[in-house]
């Protein structure tokens, strides 16, 4: 008998890709990984561990030492959570793909972080349109080994159950937030700016595009700026926010939303490239390459 999970992914349409979501956790079929599974793991640990020096935060390359992660193989998921949950009381659950919002936002109120069970395939090495296990361990997995930062992530799902039952518009603003931080976010170091934002870790293009290109704005964390601020999906951003901490972000998510939302309504969103005259700016871009529509 076959046990092994499905594999959901987005279906490729004539209007592109469409997203395809599941519920389902599902244990690791970690036995059924082929060699090919194995080498896609290797091969990617290795090029980004070597492209992230210097590049990503001290916290995030000191977190996935300790939590024993190596390109020997694809890790299983009950070695992590044994470090995890002893470090933070966080766990991870294996999912078959993309989740819809609200179950997403519930695994992370709860201290679960969702990880994808399969890997991309050899020819996706550079880009695929959605997580995957080596986004989804590589990149998000080691911050939450930091105690500040696991926490920001749980009052992120209670925040995200929250604006759920709000409305559309709060989840649009609550996404904003997520995009530009927990995906691409920046953080200033002593030594200068340096990534921890998952999207970007687990990127051999954007990790070097974000902190090296002369195109791309780096602007300070502004919580409501943020939420206001539309951002790309299908190429590398236009704008990466930078924050000075991992507690600025926990104290920014402490003060109740609602009003934030209420106010927010009341404001046109900003273009993904747009430089504000109160924005804090580290790199006003020159904007070489992008595209003039297409913000989400």
């Amino acid at each position: 008998m076959n046990t092994t999970p499905n594999r959901v992914e987005h279906q490729l349409t004539d209007k592109g890709y469409v997203p395809v979501y599941t519920t389902a956790v599902v244990e690791q079929p970690w036995a059924s990984y082929s060699g090919s599974d194995h080498d896609v793991w290797a091969t990617l640990f290795a090029r980004q561990q070597q492209i992230l020096v210097g590049r990503a935060s001290d916290e995030f390359l000191r977190q996935q030492r300790a939590m024993g992660m190596n390109p020997d193989r694809i890790p299983k998921f009950d070695d992590l959570n044994r470090v995890l949950r002893a470090t933070t009381g966080w766990e991870l659950v294996g999912v078959e793909g993309l989740l819809p919002e609200l179950t997403f936002f519930d695994h992370l109120a709860h201290r679960r972080f969702p990880v994808t069970w399969w890997i991309r395939k050899p020819e996706q090495l550079d880009y695929l349109s959605e997580p995957d296990l080596f986004h989804d361990l590589f990149g998000h997995v080691p911050l939450l080994m930091n105690p500040v930062f696991a926490d920001y992530m749980q009052a992120y799902g209670r925040g995200g159950v929250k604006a759920h039952a709000i409305g559309a518009d709060a989840l649009v603003n609550l996404t904003r937030l997520y995009w530009y931080t927990v995906e691409f976010g920046l953080i200033k170091q002593a030594d200068g700016l340096r990534i921890y934002g998952s999207g970007i870790v687990s990127s051999k293009g954007e990790s070097i595009h974000c902190l090296e290109s002369a195109a791309p704005n780096r602007i300070g964390f502004d919580l409501e700026r943020i939420m206001r601020t539309r951002y790309r999906i299908d190429t590398y951003q236009k704008t990466y926010f930078v924050i000075d901490s991992y507690e600025q972000l926990m104290e920014a998510t402490t003060p109740d939303f609602t009003p934030i939302y209420a106010k927010l309504a009341q404001q046109d969103s900003i273009p993904a490239g747009t430089v504000l005259d109160t924005d804090t700016v580290y790199n006003r871009g020159t904007g070489e390459g992008w595209l003039n529509d297409g913000d989400v």
